[in-house]
């Protein structure tokens, strides 16, 4: 049974040998490696059995040395199925209308759904994405990709902080999320402003407490710079007749603290460093993916370009809900420059300052304000410049310190 299994679907007919003793051509057949089933005796000198298709023209072969006759009956299986349906030309070209009717319909975004923000916000980002060409009825492959849309709502729109964009079949889902402003809450209870670092005073305004230093004034870690203790000293006692001075009064001290700070900084700056470009030029090649098969379908050839930076965009194409092995794929291919330079000393030096200030930046964070830089040396060794920095800085250094108000 294993010989005639798949028989289907390679196609099988039905012949009958007419001669003396026909059951002894199916023998030789079976001899030959061809598989043989359902021989049956329809006559004293004629016989019929199935065979595969693909041995019909072993059998035509076997038949010329012998002086039987074969005539072919039933042709059954797909291929037989196949054919007869494509001589049926209206059928079969209503049957590709159909199938290329129902891949167009499916790769049209029908619905577009978003979730998660206020309804105000709903409208900006159903109007944005209007603008984009993205709403009912229209083509998948004609817009950016998903993460090419989140990124342009998050720029378009202030008041999201993070959407995400998702497609399913037909539907675009999008869910957003609203930006909220948390406001700092106030420690609890009185406190004193410390200084979190050494520095100069170079303004102050104070809200809350009583200033402990002025403008100009050097602090260093830990100095109280404003006092929430108020109305007299730190400490009770008796005055002359004996009686109880007025209770000290406890607040949270409140107010900003600008101070001149300052830093050490060293960089090391190459001479000469490679870059890597996109020139502007490029060409579009698209493609049909099947599985791991690419088939081209537009742009053969390959640019005339030295070096080559690709990037795809790929868009499944989908069958009602589902999502075929199938995939329409625009290649763009960029020219990409590999360029040797070499830099001066003093392109150097200032390259080492603007990443030192750059690094100092980011670690005090966007209140901060550098203010003056010097080198203070700098020596070249190997091909690099060494750069050693003085950095002058403006921030906030006032910190909250809880006050013990049993002591």
């Amino acid at each position: 049974m294993k010989q005639i299994q798949g028989s289907f679907f390679t196609g099988y007919v039905t012949i009958a040998v007419k001669g003396n003793q026909p059951e002894l051509f199916f023998q030789l057949c079976a001899q030959k490696g061809i598989s043989v089933w359902d021989v049956k005796k329809t006559a004293d000198n004629q016989c019929q059995g199935n065979v595969k298709l693909n041995d019909v023209n072993e059998i035509k072969y076997i038949r010329k040395n012998t002086g039987y006759k074969i005539r072919f009956m039933n042709k059954k299986g797909f291929p037989f199925h196949l054919s007869r349906f494509l001589q049926r030309k209206e059928l079969l070209t209503a049957a590709i209308l159909s199938i290329m009717l129902v891949l167009f319909l499916s790769n049209i975004i029908w619905e577009v759904k978003v979730t998660g923000v206020p309804k105000d916000i709903e409208e900006k980002i159903t109007k944005q994405l209007d603008s984009y060409g993205i709403h009912s009825g229209a083509w998948k492959f004609s817009i950016d990709s998903p993460k090419e849309i989140q990124k342009m709502l998050v720029e378009d729109i202030p008041e999201l902080l993070w959407v995400g964009v998702d497609q399913k079949g037909t539907t675009y889902f999008l869910e957003g999320v609203e930006k909220v402003i948390v406001e700092e809450e106030e420690a609890e209870g009185p406190r004193h402003l410390v200084a979190t670092k050494k520095g100069v005073i170079k303004n102050m305004y104070v809200t809350e407490g009583i200033p402990q230093v002025s403008v100009n004034d050097y602090v260093e870690p830990g100095d109280i710079l404003v006092s929430g203790i108020i109305n007299g000293e730190e400490e009770t006692g008796e005055d002359e007749d004996g009686e109880n001075n007025k209770e000290l009064e406890y607040v949270a001290a409140e107010g900003e603290i600008t101070a001149t700070t300052w830093y050490e900084a060293e960089v090391t700056i190459p001479l000469q460093f490679n870059t890597e470009r996109i020139t502007g030029n490029h060409e579009k090649k698209y493609y049909i993916r099947i599985g791991n098969m690419q088939l081209p379908v537009w742009g053969f050839s390959e640019p005339d370009y030295n070096a080559i930076h690709r990037e795809a965009d790929e868009r499944p194409i989908n069958f009602f809900k589902w999502e075929l092995p199938v995939a329409f794929v625009e290649m763009t291919l960029s020219e990409l420059l590999h360029e040797e330079k070499e830099r001066t000393k003093e392109e150097a030096v200032n390259i080492g300052v603007e990443q030192a200030k750059n690094e100092l930046s980011l670690q005090l964070g966007p209140d901060a304000e550098i203010i003056s830089e010097k080198v203070l040396h700098e020596t070249t060794d190997s091909g690099k410049v060494k750069v050693n920095l003085y950095i002058n800085a403006e921030e906030d250094i006032a910190q909250i310190q809880p006050l013990n108000q049993g002591d």
